[in-house]
């Protein structure tokens, strides 16, 4: 018999993975589980994908809390996925949909690719005629389908290749990326020592995103993908541009080829056809790298943490929002926003794309794969060749370029400088260092024989894509110390526009030289800022680059202290995280690790705050009967409170733990900083970097008044929910700026504090006695006395 309904709105969730594994498919699982019970749900996970669906029995689970514990640092997916040849046919739907009734199943999140998903909708569209089947054939009563008369289903698009349209990311394909990222780093190694050649083979059948992405994201000099195939002449033009690499100075060779590589012909290109013909034409040294499965594996990296995690609990959201005429979502995310779409309506244009190929309209194909894909192939193609006359701007409209760092390193700034480089030399501009900051440029601008004012060439930068650090320098001094000789520098060198890289003190430095404009003409010319801080605190925008970066050292450094503190079962860690007075990196961190609590500067610490954190654990480890994985993280920004120091809160629990657990502290400090950059930071710096130099060039030819007058003119690029725009300086100093605390005035990724909270299981404030922290129920006899500030 199937169980009796819930009570109210409360629904028996099932999740399920299908299709290919998916870096991140368990973080999804375990965002719906938890998210599902919190909201007073049931949760079910279905094993072994649509296999499980139409086997049934042991392979359909009720999941609790601890059930998904560990699940978010583990790749793959825990609760198995295969393919199901039984489910393509009616009956094998017949019995999955009778094995979804007996367990009281009304709702399904499926996480999987465009057939898994479409497979999924079929589900739901037949679900009204299938039972009728069953009560036809008196496997159920009219009675015990009467709860069921609807089944609401929810997608997650799980996806290294990131082949699906209407969302700029999949789960699992900046994992991949990655993979490909360390791999090709550590290619380059060999390849730049020997000056060989390497043809590295990556995944896509059907998309270049991991190809184009790749090629973006290590400076390759030349990229097949199916989308954009190359001209008929592609072997002559491979070779034109890979010799003048060569003749300009470069070492190594790398080309980057889809599995589904083919001409505009559609005959496939392969990497042996590639290795020889750089070995026989230009006569190289040539290796093949193929990476294959590779791609595929290992732990998930932050990105796929937090995006899965926030499409999980999206997805419980959405089946309880669903009504039964509520088409069938997928959860999407675009730019940093996630959305709900239609699934067959982003199906439809996924398997269009593939359409379009087939009959060479690859303009279409590009238009289907979305803006942002077109933009990131413009990118590479603008940065990785850069003699191409047909690009150059007339002599009027050529620019003396000023770039600059300013703040503390972050990653990605200088995979941003290379891009903006090379596509100011495309168009004409010169490109010019300004080293060591402002500073560095009134102290040391005339210095012999070398000076801090300097012309870059494509050879000075073609190497840096993938360097951490700052390779032109860069510190935290304003143009203010010297306003007088900043002024005089940028006159006598010929500034005509200046691009600042850098955090919270770059966004000082330009709204300083933005008013001081009446008083000195020389900075009367187009500025444009491109945020790059780990803290990622910045007005005008909800992500900088060098913050992805710090989140994946972060996570990798708090998946470490995670394992010490399982494999002792009753101990938690105090983690300290930078950030400033942003809150940001330890929240998405906690997002990404599990964190049982997260504290904030924007929220602060309290002494109750602390005394319900300390009774949840109290409670959390009494319940835990010795089960792995029970190790325990507490994330604390480093300005989250003056009072409650790490050292404090961690002597604070040692001291109410009366013996039954037991706390360590952790500071990674300067780590968090990373050393290689991360691909979503040098992708997301190669295509805003460029977008930055465009809108210099668009001041070209106007007047100082001009410029003065155009509040564009002094502008911050930056990515809003949905979109990436550019603000003017001017508006959003006075209207978006909490100059006191360093950082926006709305921070946008607040509301994922609530989200790290409702997943760990931590009590809220009213849920709990304000004396003791014991949830308002449990307040009973105890011998726990209320806690006590112990700092002396």
């Amino acid at each position: 018999m199937p169980p009796p309904s819930l009570p109210g709105k409360a629904r028996r969730i099932g999740v399920m993975t299908s299709g290919g594994d998916a870096p991140g498919m368990n973080g999804a699982v375990r965002a719906v589980v938890r998210m599902a019970i919190s909201s007073g749900c049931e949760a079910y996970a279905i094993y072994e994908g649509y296999e499980g669906l139409v086997q049934g029995g042991n392979l359909i689970k009720r999941m609790g809390r601890d059930d998904v514990r560990g699940l978010l640092s583990e790749g793959g997916t825990a609760i198995g996925t295969a393919r199901c040849k039984a489910f393509m046919l009616r009956d094998g739907r017949l019995r999955a949909a009778k094995n979804l009734i007996m367990a009281g199943i009304d709702a399904l999140v499926i996480c999987g690719g465009d057939g898994s998903l479409t497979g999924a909708d079929i589900f739901r569209q037949e679900w009204s005629g299938l039972l009728k089947d069953l009560i036809r054939q008196e496997e159920l009563t009219v009675e015990q389908t009467a709860p069921y008369r609807h089944l609401n289903i929810v997608g997650l698009v799980g996806s290294i290749d990131n082949d699906m349209s209407s969302t700029d990311a999949t789960i699992g394909c900046y994992s991949s990326l990655t993979r490909i990222c360390e791999s090709l780093d550590s290619i380059e190694a060999t390849a730049s020592s020997h000056q060989r050649a390497f043809v590295i083979e990556v995944m896509g059948r059907h998309c270049g995103w991991l190809a184009l992405m790749s090629a973006l994201s290590t400076g390759a000099d030349y990229a097949f993908l199916p989308e954009k195939p190359p001209s008929e002449d592609w072997e002559e033009e491979m070779c034109g541009i890979i010799s003048r690499h060569r003749k300009m100075g470069k070492r190594k060779t790398i080309v980057i080829v889809a599995e589904g590589a083919h001409d505009c012909s559609l005959n496939k290109v392969n990497p042996t056809q590639v290795k020889d013909i750089l070995s026989n034409r230009l006569h190289l040294d040539t290796r093949i790298t193929t990476l294959g499965h590779v791609q595929r594996g290992g732990s998930p990296c932050a990105y796929d943490r937090y995006l899965s995690t926030l499409q999980g609990v999206e997805a419980v959201k959405a089946v309880l929002d669903a009504t039964p005429e509520t088409p069938t979502p997928v959860i999407c995310v675009i730019e940093n926003k996630i959305v709900r779409k239609p699934l067959m309506k982003a199906v439809e244009v996924t398997r269009a794309v593939a359409e379009a190929i087939k009959v060479k309209d690859f303009d279409l194909a590009m238009q289907l794969r979305g803006a942002d894909f077109a933009e990131y192939h413009t990118a590479y193609m603008t940065t990785t060749a850069t003699e191409q006359s047909e690009q150059r701007l007339p002599k009027e409209k050529q620019m003396r370029i000023g770039i600059i760092h300013v703040g503390a390193p972050a990653g990605g700034v200088n995979s941003a400088t290379r891009a903006a480089v090379a596509y100011c030399l495309s168009r004409g501009h010169t490109p010019i260092a300004l080293h060591n900051g402002f500073s560095g440029l009134c102290r040391h601008h005339d210095d012999q024989p070398l000076g801090s004012v300097r012309e870059l060439r494509w050879l000075d930068v073609e190497g840096w894509v993938s360097k951490g650090g700052s390779e032109i320098g860069t510190n935290r001094n304003l143009p203010s110390e010297d306003m007088p000789k900043t002024a005089f520098c940028f006159e006598k060198y010929k500034i005509d526009a200046l691009f600042i890289v850098g955090g919270f003190e770059a966004f000082t430095a330009v709204s300083e030289l933005r008013k001081a404009r009446a008083e000195y003409p020389a900075f009367r010319i187009p500025i444009t800022l491109l945020p790059a801080t780990i803290s990622n605190n910045v007005p005008g925008t909800e992500y900088s680059i060098g913050s992805d970066t710090c989140l994946n050292t972060l996570v990798g450094f708090c998946d470490a202290i995670k394992q010490s503190a399982s494999a002792s079962r009753r101990r938690v860690f105090v983690i300290e995280t930078q950030g400033g007075n942003s809150g940001y990196i330890a929240t998405l961190a906690g997002l990404s690790v599990g964190a049982l609590a997260v504290y904030t500067p924007e929220e602060g610490v309290s002494l109750k705050m602390l005394a319900r954190d300390i009774e949840h654990l109290r409670a959390t480890f009494a319940e835990d009967k010795g089960q792995s994985k029970g190790g325990k993280l507490i994330l604390r920004n480093e300005k989250a409170s003056k009072a409650y120091t790490t050292e404090v809160i961690n002597d604070m629990i040692n001291n109410e733990a009366h013996g039954r657990f037991e706390s360590r502290s952790a500071n990674p400090g300067h780590f968090q900083q990373g050393v290689t950059p991360s691909p979503m930071d040098r992708v997301r710096a190669v295509r805003l970097a460029v977008k930055c130099i465009a809108s210099l060039e668009g001041f070209a030819g106007q007047s100082k008044d001009e410029i003065m007058a155009d509040e564009m003119s002094a502008s911050v690029i930056g990515v809003k929910g949905a979109s990436v725009v550019f603000g003017a300086m001017a508006r959003v100093e006075s209207e978006e700026t909490n100059w006191k605390e360093r950082r926006p005035k709305d921070e946008s990724w607040l509301l994922l504090k609530a989200v790290v909270d409702t997943l760990s299981g931590r009590p809220k404030a009213e849920e709990t006695c304000e004396t003791c922290g014991k949830r308002k129920g449990d307040v009973t006899g105890g011998t726990n006395t209320p806690l006590r500030d112990t700092r002396r």
